[in-house]
C-alpha cells in the first residue's frame, strides 16, 4: 500500500512543476488513477509520457505497493 501523499511525491520529485491529481481506485491503495500537468511532457509522445511517469515511481511499482495504474499526462498548454 502506498498513501496519495507519497505517490505525488515520487511524481514531484521527478517533475518539480507536476501538478498532480490522485483516485484510489480501488480503496484498497494500490491501484490509481493519476492526472498529471508537466512542463516535462513538452515534446513527449504518450508512450514517452507514460514511461517518464514509470521511471518515476519505479520503486514502488518494483516493491508491489502500486499494483495498477491509469495515468493521463498532459502540458500545461494542452
Amino acid at each position: 500500500m502506498i498513501s496519495k501523499e507519497a505517490i505525488v511525491s515520487y511524481i514531484e520529485k521527478a517533475m518539480p512543476d507536476a501538478d498532480v491529481n490522485v483516485v484510489d481506485k480501488t480503496g484498497m491503495m494500490d491501484h490509481y488513477a493519476l492526472e498529471i500537468v508537466s512542463s516535462a511532457f513538452k515534446g513527449m509522445n504518450l508512450l514517452d509520457r507514460q514511461r517518464s511517469v514509470y521511471a518515476a515511481l519505479n520503486e514502488p511499482m518494483k516493491d508491489g505497493r502500486i499494483h495498477a495504474l491509469e495515468i493521463k499526462s498532459r502540458t500545461p498548454e494542452e
